[in-house]
């Protein structure tokens, strides 16, 4: 299967929502294509996120990597946050996620970023291996925390 990545607009709803539905199902939420068109819709009002958009040439979309702007303080550089990346069933295992992370790469050199971050979970040993592949590497010296507000 043929694929091209692209950086996606407002017009790429269509083709959006239902991977970004079918991304938060693959984390265990319920289905809600109203919510994640209006959740994507607001992050393009609002230039709030890069989304890159891997699709078949015919307007099939394959799968989506979302990016956040971050800044470094104690760097002082502008650094993006990989939040999400989502393939498909139908598409994994045919080089389109190693395709959204190139690109997303790309663009994030591109506007002058000093690096990507992402996170993921700890038993998904599939992804890690990924992005170890790509050359991205685990960060050994801090640990995460959240604080659910």
């Amino acid at each position: 299967m043929s694929h091209q990545v692209r950086q996606a607009t407002v017009h790429d709803l269509d083709a959006l929502v239902p991977l970004f539905d079918g991304y938060r199902q693959f984390y265990g939420k319920p289905s809600d294509p109203d919510g994640a068109r209006n959740f994507l819709r607001a992050r393009f009002a609002h230039h709030e996120s890069l989304i890159l958009l891997a699709h078949d040439g015919q307007g099939a979309g394959l799968g989506f990597t979302q990016l956040y702007p971050l800044f470094s303080s104690v760097r002082m550089v502008r650094t993006y946050l990989l939040n999400d990346l989502f393939v498909a069933a139908a598409a994994r295992r045919q080089g389109v996620a190693a395709a959204l992370l190139h690109e997303a790469a790309a663009q994030a050199r591109a506007l002058g970023a000093a690096s990507l971050s992402l996170s993921t979970a700890l038993d998904n040993a599939p992804a890690q291996a990924l992005y170890e592949s790509l050359g991205w590497q685990r960060d050994l010296e801090f640990c995460e925390y959240t604080l659910m507000l």
